[in-house]
């Protein structure tokens, strides 16, 4: 597909998309960049700010299919998965596929959930596959989790690991819309007299995988390359940063970067789209000394003070060279 058609597809799932979450594009930008890049994303805000509603908005314009899992204390790896149920007519265990078998899964409150039953998507974020009782079964692509989870009330929640929180590509804050923005949504709701919005699909699934391959024509320059490198690099490097991000923060980054430089239009990543992803690419992979966090230090003031430390190459080394 080329990117020209990549883009207006994704021009057009954002205005519908849109429809139902209002006055969010950048965050909305942000989140199909990711899914275009085959990432998985994390929401963390606070409850009612349309977290659910933005992961069930996009599997409906991308026309893919979608089931949610409600994260609680007593949830098993099996209600994930799937398990082996034993059938009395055969006398044998057959297979009884669970919710990870969707192109496009929530997981709502995924901190609820004891780290046993977390470690179920492990295999399947990574992977894409899944393995009960020895056996391997391959998940449809694209397969894509968005988890969600509050970051106010931590009484009974079991935070993730970094080896889990590594494997999203995005960590991304949806934040309470402006004053304009809430009576919009007001004046939405009264005006459709019902509280579900149907949305039409875009693209179906077909479409969205080729939108996917065709980011492999987007051209990253070694200037571009290299700046990336750096600034994952000055993560690790810094006084305040008790583990830095990791390679597959670089490989976020730049994935990340090349469909953000879709959307605008471009055929070649800039340092603008570098700057536009890395601090949701890279926070969550960054973990700070003890004592910066009793002084309120987040990790991604880090990320942005590595970013202004990181030179950036010049707008002429970005672009592709003529051939």
């Amino acid at each position: 597909m080329p990117l020209s058609q990549t883009r207006r597809y994704a021009e057009a799932i954002l205005d519908e998309v849109e429809r139902a979450v209002v006055g969010k594009r950048q965050t909305l930008e942000l989140l199909l960049a990711g899914m275009l890049a085959d990432g998985h994303i994390l929401l963390e805000d606070y409850p009612g700010v349309a977290k659910t509603l933005i992961a069930r908005s996009f599997s409906e314009a991308i026309g893919v299919s979608f089931t949610r899992i409600q994260f609680t204390p007593d949830l098993l790896p099996g209600d994930v998965t799937g398990s082996s149920i034993y059938d009395a007519r055969t006398t044998q265990f057959e297979f009884r596929p669970g919710p990870v078998f969707a192109n496009l899964l929530l997981a709502d409150e995924i901190n609820r959930a004891t780290p046993k039953a977390q470690s179920a998507l492990l295999e399947a974020m990574q992977e894409r596959q899944i393995t009960v009782d020895g056996t391997t079964h391959v998940l449809e692509r694209p397969f894509l989790v968005l988890a969600t989870q509050n970051p106010i009330e931590l009484e009974g929640t079991y935070p993730l690991p970094e080896a889990q929180l590594d494997r999203f590509m995005l960590r991304l804050s949806v934040g309470y819309p402006t004053e304009d923005g809430e009576w919009d949504v007001v004046q939405r709701r009264l005006a459709r007299r019902q509280e579900r919005i149907e949305l039409r699909s875009i693209v179906d699934r077909a479409t969205f995988l080729a939108m996917q391959v065709s980011l492999e024509d987007v051209y990253v320059s070694d200037s571009i390359g290299r700046y990336i490198v750096g600034i994952v690099r000055a993560t690790r490097n810094r006084g305040t940063v008790s583990i830095g991000a990791s390679p597959r923060g670089t490989l976020s980054v730049t994935l990340a970067a090349r469909a953000i430089a879709v959307l605008r239009e471009r055929d070649f990543v800039t340092p603008d789209d570098v700057k536009s992803v890395a601090v949701a690419a890279l926070s969550h992979r960054v973990t700070l000394r003890p004592e910066l966090w009793m002084r309120g230090t987040r990790p991604e003031q880090v990320v942005r003070e590595c970013l202004d430390s990181v030179p950036a190459p010049a707008p002429e080394h970005s672009e592709r060279p003529t051939s």
